[in-house]
Protein backbone atom coordinates (compact mmCIF):
# COMPACT_ATOMS: atom_id res chain seq x y z
CA UNK A 1 0.00 0.00 0.00
CA UNK A 2 2.78 2.43 0.94
CA UNK A 3 4.62 1.77 -2.36
CA UNK A 4 1.48 2.64 -4.33
CA UNK A 5 1.19 5.92 -2.47
CA UNK A 6 4.85 6.71 -3.17
CA UNK A 7 4.49 5.79 -6.84
CA UNK A 8 1.79 8.45 -7.20
CA UNK A 9 3.95 11.10 -5.55
CA UNK A 10 5.42 13.22 -8.30
CA UNK A 11 8.48 14.38 -6.36
CA UNK A 12 9.92 12.07 -3.75
CA UNK A 13 11.34 13.41 -0.50
CA UNK A 14 14.80 12.78 -1.94
CA UNK A 15 14.01 14.82 -5.05
CA UNK A 16 12.60 17.69 -2.97
CA UNK A 17 15.78 17.63 -0.86
CA UNK A 18 17.93 17.68 -4.00
CA UNK A 19 15.93 20.62 -5.37
CA UNK A 20 16.44 22.53 -2.12
CA UNK A 21 20.15 21.76 -2.04
CA UNK A 22 20.75 22.68 -5.69
CA UNK A 23 18.68 25.88 -5.51
CA UNK A 24 20.62 26.87 -2.38
CA UNK A 25 23.96 26.10 -4.05
CA UNK A 26 22.96 27.99 -7.20
CA UNK A 27 21.95 30.98 -5.09
CA UNK A 28 25.25 31.07 -3.18
CA UNK A 29 27.24 30.73 -6.42
CA UNK A 30 25.19 33.53 -8.01
CA UNK A 31 26.51 35.92 -5.38
CA UNK A 32 30.06 35.40 -6.71
CA UNK A 33 30.10 37.59 -9.79
CA UNK A 34 32.90 37.44 -12.34
CA UNK A 35 31.27 40.18 -14.47
CA UNK A 36 28.26 42.40 -13.79
CA UNK A 37 26.44 43.95 -16.77
CA UNK A 38 25.37 47.57 -16.21
CA UNK A 39 21.59 47.02 -16.42
CA UNK A 40 21.48 43.57 -14.87
CA UNK A 41 22.73 40.13 -15.75
CA UNK A 42 26.10 38.72 -14.83
CA UNK A 43 28.65 36.00 -15.30
CA UNK A 44 28.80 34.12 -12.03
CA UNK A 45 30.82 31.32 -10.47
CA UNK A 46 28.95 28.69 -12.52
CA UNK A 47 25.70 29.32 -10.65
CA UNK A 48 23.60 27.71 -13.39
CA UNK A 49 25.38 24.35 -13.13
CA UNK A 50 23.46 23.04 -10.08
CA UNK A 51 20.12 23.67 -11.82
CA UNK A 52 21.34 22.26 -15.14
CA UNK A 53 22.83 19.20 -13.43
CA UNK A 54 19.60 18.56 -11.53
CA UNK A 55 17.57 18.87 -14.74
CA UNK A 56 19.80 16.38 -16.57
CA UNK A 57 19.72 14.00 -13.59
CA UNK A 58 16.02 14.23 -12.65
CA UNK A 59 14.31 15.39 -15.85
CA UNK A 60 12.79 18.58 -17.21
CA UNK A 61 9.91 18.84 -14.73
CA UNK A 62 12.24 18.86 -11.74
CA UNK A 63 14.64 21.18 -13.58
CA UNK A 64 11.91 23.68 -14.44
CA UNK A 65 10.64 23.72 -10.84
CA UNK A 66 14.16 24.14 -9.44
CA UNK A 67 15.02 26.83 -11.98
CA UNK A 68 11.76 28.66 -11.33
CA UNK A 69 12.39 28.62 -7.59
CA UNK A 70 15.93 29.87 -8.16
CA UNK A 71 14.50 32.64 -10.35
CA UNK A 72 12.12 33.73 -7.58
CA UNK A 73 15.04 33.87 -5.15
CA UNK A 74 17.07 35.90 -7.67
CA UNK A 75 14.20 38.37 -7.91
CA UNK A 76 14.04 38.64 -4.12
CA UNK A 77 17.78 39.36 -4.07
CA UNK A 78 17.77 41.78 -7.05
CA UNK A 79 14.34 43.37 -6.55
CA UNK A 80 14.43 44.93 -10.02
CA UNK A 81 11.02 45.30 -11.60
CA UNK A 82 9.52 47.59 -14.19
CA UNK A 83 6.40 45.52 -14.89
CA UNK A 84 4.92 42.24 -13.57
CA UNK A 85 5.38 40.52 -16.95
CA UNK A 86 9.04 41.63 -17.02
CA UNK A 87 9.53 40.05 -13.60
CA UNK A 88 8.08 36.76 -14.86
CA UNK A 89 10.20 36.83 -18.04
CA UNK A 90 13.45 37.75 -16.31
CA UNK A 91 13.19 35.61 -13.21
CA UNK A 92 11.02 32.47 -12.81
CA UNK A 93 10.51 31.85 -16.53
CA UNK A 94 14.10 32.58 -17.62
CA UNK A 95 15.62 30.42 -14.90
CA UNK A 96 12.87 27.80 -15.20
CA UNK A 97 13.79 27.32 -18.86
CA UNK A 98 17.16 25.99 -17.68
CA UNK A 99 15.12 22.86 -16.93
CA UNK A 100 14.96 22.17 -20.68
CA UNK A 101 18.37 20.58 -20.16
CA UNK A 102 16.47 17.66 -18.66
CA UNK A 103 15.31 16.59 -22.12
CA UNK A 104 18.90 15.57 -22.89
CA UNK A 105 20.07 13.18 -20.17
CA UNK A 106 22.36 11.30 -22.58
CA UNK A 107 23.71 14.51 -24.12
CA UNK A 108 24.27 16.79 -21.13
CA UNK A 109 26.35 19.36 -23.03
CA UNK A 110 23.52 19.77 -25.54
CA UNK A 111 21.18 20.07 -22.56
CA UNK A 112 23.30 22.91 -21.16
CA UNK A 113 23.18 24.67 -24.53
CA UNK A 114 19.40 24.25 -24.85
CA UNK A 115 18.71 25.28 -21.24
CA UNK A 116 20.80 28.44 -21.40
CA UNK A 117 19.39 29.21 -24.85
CA UNK A 118 15.91 29.05 -23.33
CA UNK A 119 16.98 31.51 -20.67
CA UNK A 120 18.43 33.75 -23.41
CA UNK A 121 15.12 33.80 -25.32
CA UNK A 122 13.22 34.84 -22.20
CA UNK A 123 15.66 37.68 -21.46
CA UNK A 124 15.67 38.67 -25.15
CA UNK A 125 11.89 39.11 -25.13
CA UNK A 126 12.01 41.05 -21.88
CA UNK A 127 14.72 43.29 -23.29
CA UNK A 128 12.80 44.05 -26.47
CA UNK A 129 9.50 44.74 -24.71
CA UNK A 130 10.64 46.46 -21.52
CA UNK A 131 14.17 47.78 -22.09
CA UNK A 132 14.20 48.95 -25.73
CA UNK A 133 14.67 52.52 -24.49
CA UNK A 134 18.23 51.60 -23.43
CA UNK A 135 19.18 50.85 -27.04
CA UNK A 136 21.20 53.60 -28.73
CA UNK A 137 19.09 55.80 -30.98
CA UNK A 138 18.48 54.12 -34.32
CA UNK A 139 19.56 50.65 -33.14
CA UNK A 140 17.12 47.81 -33.54
CA UNK A 141 15.86 46.76 -30.07
CA UNK A 142 16.10 43.07 -31.04
CA UNK A 143 19.76 43.47 -31.91
CA UNK A 144 20.45 45.50 -28.78
CA UNK A 145 18.73 42.95 -26.53
CA UNK A 146 20.45 40.01 -28.26
CA UNK A 147 23.91 41.56 -27.91
CA UNK A 148 23.33 42.76 -24.34
CA UNK A 149 21.94 39.47 -23.04
CA UNK A 150 24.16 37.35 -25.25
CA UNK A 151 27.28 38.97 -23.82
CA UNK A 152 26.89 37.72 -20.27
CA UNK A 153 25.01 34.53 -21.15
CA UNK A 154 27.80 33.47 -23.54
CA UNK A 155 30.17 33.65 -20.59
CA UNK A 156 27.76 31.68 -18.40
CA UNK A 157 27.38 29.13 -21.20
CA UNK A 158 31.13 28.66 -21.65
CA UNK A 159 31.73 28.29 -17.92
CA UNK A 160 28.77 25.92 -17.52
CA UNK A 161 29.91 23.74 -20.44
CA UNK A 162 33.39 23.37 -18.96
CA UNK A 163 32.11 22.51 -15.47
CA UNK A 164 29.47 20.07 -16.76
CA UNK A 165 32.07 18.39 -18.99
CA UNK A 166 34.30 17.89 -15.95
CA UNK A 167 31.35 16.54 -13.93
CA UNK A 168 30.31 14.15 -16.71
CA UNK A 169 33.83 12.79 -17.09
CA UNK A 170 34.18 12.39 -13.32
CA UNK A 171 30.86 10.55 -12.97
CA UNK A 172 31.59 8.30 -15.95
CA UNK A 173 35.05 7.38 -14.68
CA UNK A 174 33.64 6.59 -11.24
CA UNK A 175 31.00 4.33 -12.77
CA UNK A 176 33.68 2.51 -14.72
CA UNK A 177 35.92 2.25 -11.67
CA UNK A 178 38.77 4.22 -13.28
Amino acid sequence: MEQKARARTRFSARTVAEVGLMVGLATVLSLIKVFQAPQGGSITAASLVPILYLAVKRGPAVGVVAGGLHGVIQFLLDQYAVHPVQVILDYPLAFGLLGLAGFFPRLPLLGVLVGISGRFVSHLLSGVVFFASYAPEGQNPWLYSAVYNGTYLAGELALSLVIVLILVRTVRSERLGL
